[in-house]
């Protein structure tokens, strides 16, 4: 099914999306909408939202997933890069080494069996992960006490948030271990990690994720990865569509010996994710092409469902003026009958017409508004409505009229009205024994 059309955007909005572009850099105006509608189009907020992607911190509408992505570790082509510590040297160093050597082997096979021990009586509580963006915020807090603020961007978000975001981004992801209780960390971190040269190579190149083993997001890490030594670090990327350890540093390594491992397993993976970039803009390709075609039918379809409405409306207007044409010529045709039944019935109900020798007979020549002449004898005692309702009962006469006296001129009141309830007689009108009224036609009127 296509995609719903997005809405147009106003002229306001347009103006914040070409300002917020220019703001952050991004490329593509769609993800640049994308952001400022999660932020309700606060231009402000999505900025700085943005910015704190750009050091680390993720975005308030990446949420981990809640399934975290799987890694592979399993992957035989894995590069493994271990520093070994040095070896004594001259009489001194290795009198020192052997007389040591007893010691340190009992020690460490004590507290191994020890914690093997203890892990019976009372479980690791860094089994239980609760808390994991706190622990690496913690960490980070301890690192800046310990070591000051002079280090590479952390990513401030959990393990799996890390994971997700390299692989949307299509970037390299370097995962630090840090083992507190281990005799290299300190230097390591001062003599390597707070470098400018590593600091300026890793926030310019990478993701960086780092974590203590001593909080339960770092051990689950650990139990993960499977370090074998501190410091460890590793190289994670998106490889045969999975997430992949590529590269494994273990061991006190020193700033230039660092950069170059770390470079040689960047070369050495490029491809692949050369690889995923031209088969995602593939996918995006076909996604557009598809979107495009979808577009162009649900386009074509609208035109058409507008033709077939406007078709539907031409039809539903013509049938409601046949309609209408039809009950107007009904509504004539019944006042028409209503009208010839209504002049027979006051045919019927004239008196009847005196002899001509009546000496109270009047009688009138009409002539009516289609120049033919009717005669008729009335009684000068019958009122003025028994010539109305004569004439009104020939086919000649019009449906409305008025009956005039021409010498002078004046209108009959032949008709009952609210000051003259009871028309006038012949008599009373004035009429003599012969007369010739006309008919005026008041149906246009």
């Amino acid at each position: 099914m296509a995609a719903p059309e997005e809405p147009e955007l106003s002229q306001a909005q347009t103006e914040k999306l070409l300002q917020f572009q220019d703001l952050t850099g991004l490329e593509s105006m769609d993800q640049c909408r994308r952001t400022l509608e999660q932020h309700n189009w606060n231009i402000e907020a999505a900025v700085q939202d943005r910015l704190n992607e750009q050091e680390g911190v993720p975005s308030v509408f990446n949420p981990p997933p809640s399934r975290p992505l799987q890694v592979n570790t399993a992957d035989h082509r894995v590069y493994s890069y271990i520093v070994s510590r040095p070896q004594p040297r001259g009489l001194l160093g290795w009198s020192y080494y052997l007389i040591m050597l007893p010691f340190r082997f009992t020690y460490y096979t004590l507290l191994d069996i020890f914690r093997f021990a203890l892990r019976f009586i009372r479980p690791d509580p860094r089994g239980r992960v609760t808390d994991p963006v706190g622990d690496v915020v913690s960490f980070i807090h301890n690192f800046e006490e310990k070591y000051g603020r002079s280090h590479p961007v952390f990513y401030q978000g959990t393990y799996s948030q890390a994971l997700n975001d390299a692989k949307r981004e299509l970037r390299f992801l370097l995962v630090y271990l840090h083992g507190d209780d281990h005799q290299d960390t300190d230097e390591f971190c001062r003599s390597t990690l707070c470098t400018e040269e590593v600091i300026t190579f890793l926030n310019t190149r990478m993701l960086f994720w780092a974590c203590s083993t001593s909080k339960p997001e770092g051990y689950r890490v650990s139990q993960a990865l499977r370090e074998n030594t501190y410091p460890f670090l590793a190289m994670i990327m998106l490889k045969d569509r999975k997430m992949t350890v590529v590269g494994r540093l273990e061991g006190l390594i020193q700033p230039e010996d660092f950069i170059n491992q770390l470079t040689f397993i960047m070369d050495a993976n490029q491809t692949y994710l050369m690889s995923e970039r031209l088969e995602r803009e593939e996918r995006n390709q076909t996604q557009v092409l598809r979107q495009q075609q979808d577009e162009a039918y649900l386009a074509s379809l609208r035109a058409d469902q507008e033709k077939e409405r406007k078709k539907r409306e031409e039809q539903e207007q013509r049938r409601q003026e046949e309609e209408k044409v039809r009950q107007s010529a009904l509504a004539e045709e019944r006042r028409r009958q209503t009208l010839e039944e209504e002049k027979e019935r006051k045919s019927e109900c004239l008196p009847p017409e005196p002899p001509a020798d009546d000496p109270e007979s009047v009688k009138i020549v009409f002539k009516l508004p289609n120049d033919t002449r009717v005669e008729r004898r009335f009684l000068f005692s019958q009122s003025l409505t028994v010539i109305y309702d004569f004439l009104f009962s020939l086919k000649e006469t019009p449906e409305k009229f008025q009956i005039v006296t021409n010498f002078p001129r004046r209108v009959l009141p032949c008709l009952p009205t609210e000051e003259q309830p009871n028309p006038p007689t012949l008599k009373e009108t004035g009429l003599s024994r012969s007369e010739v009224l006309f008919v005026q036609d008041l149906t246009d009127d």
